[in-house]
């Protein structure tokens, strides 16, 4: 016999959705990869996740479907993570550190369909670009740089996409146990190895931090 006493499942859908309905107008700052730094909340890190998540459903993506980033922890890979495994897609964020070889490598085991990258690692894209013949579209996490479509042809803009799209956008609902997230090791023996995290996993772990014995944070505090 099972119990459904205030049955939801845990998805980091509903991670962004609290902090959009209870914490809005809570400052989010970011520092971009030119020095520059950025304000602003949960409110619009959670519309900008909606409209990315518009804007991937479009490209033809679906459930379950990698997604890969190459980026820095700023605020526009914040909102891709969300819209990606929001979705139900996989988001699978990747080492730059890694020997070019070892991105290849990855990045065609897990069979990823997109690339989300920084303007940083435009190198490192052109150099590994033709031998991931599955990524089928990359997005540069910026606004639009002619400089980086000369080099990069068919490659689309971060901005430009949440410009197309709209906010209206409802997180679909799917098992807990679902991938979200996916991570290879590194300094390992042998090739990288793949490790997929769950919607529940991620949810355990951010509530953790909130416990005593853990980090003791809440609302009140400032990171």
């Amino acid at each position: 016999m099972l119990g459904k006493m205030m049955y939801q499942p845990l998805l980091i859908s509903g991670l962004i959705e609290h902090a959009a309905r209870y914490h809005g107008d809570t400052a989010v700052l970011s520092k971009e990869v030119d020095g520059q730094m950025t304000h602003t909340n949960w409110r619009t890190v959670s519309d900008n996740s909606k409209r990315l998540a518009n804007a991937l459903a479009t490209l033809g993506l679906k459930s379950s479907e990698r997604i890969a980033t190459l980026a820095w922890n700023n605020r526009r890979h914040l909102e891709a993570w969300y819209a990606i495994s929001g979705s139900g897609m996989v988001c699978h964020t990747i080492n730059p550190r890694l020997f070019p070889e070892q991105l290849s490598y990855i990045i065609n085991d897990a069979d990823d369909r997109v690339l989300f990258f920084d303007t940083t690692f435009l190198p490192l894209i052109m150099a590994i670009k033709e031998h991931i013949k599955g990524v089928e579209h990359f997005i540069c996490l910026s606004d639009r740089d002619d400089s980086i479509v000369e080099k990069l042809p068919n490659v689309l803009f971060f901005d430009e996409l949440l410009a197309e799209n709209s906010t209206d956008f409802d997180w679909p609902q799917f098992d807990e146990a679902t991938a979200s997230s996916l991570c290879y090791t590194s300094g390992t023996t042998g090739n990288p190895k793949g490790i997929l995290y769950t919607h529940r996993s991620s949810v355990l772990h951010a509530m953790a931090l909130c416990m005593p014995d853990v980090s003791a944070l809440s609302a009140q505090d400032v990171l």
